[in-house]
């Protein structure tokens, strides 16, 4: 976590650094090129991963509406594949999620209203 300006970016501060158990580890104030560091305990990892219920990310996304199925008597675990398409396609085609991200977003890397050095400015035929 960063506050300042790092040459391209401008960080405006009070970024913070968050446990898995929701305590702050770290946080930068809004001094220029403040830099926070925090030490992650892979055992505390694991056993948050093992034992938590609420930000436990990794089960609940490959255990999607586990709550429901089980109460609904339709299985122990939830649903394991992943409900959205464009996920599919990311693993499977990643230019074609590519195209597809490009198709409601934009073509090229850098754009018109908030230019950034080394990063070209599209042509106005690459903004359409």
């Amino acid at each position: 976590n960063a506050s300042g300006f790092d040459g391209v970016y401008t960080y405006f501060g009070h970024s913070a650094i968050i446990g898995a158990d929701g305590r702050t580890l770290g946080e930068c104030g809004t001094e220029d090129n403040g830099i926070q560091y925090a030490q992650l305990s892979l055992s505390g990892i694991r056993d948050a991963r093992a034992n938590d219920q609420s930000q436990n990310q990794l089960f609940k996304l490959t255990h999607r509406g586990y709550t429901g199925v089980y109460a609904n008597g339709d299985g122990e675990k939830g649903v394991a594949e992943c409900p959205f398409e464009f996920y599919n396609t990311w693993v499977t085609n990643p230019l074609e999620a590519q195209k597809m991200a490009e198709a409601v977003t934009r073509k090229t890397i850098g754009v018109k209203c908030c230019p950034v050095a080394g990063i070209p400015e599209p042509r106005e035929e690459q903004e359409s």
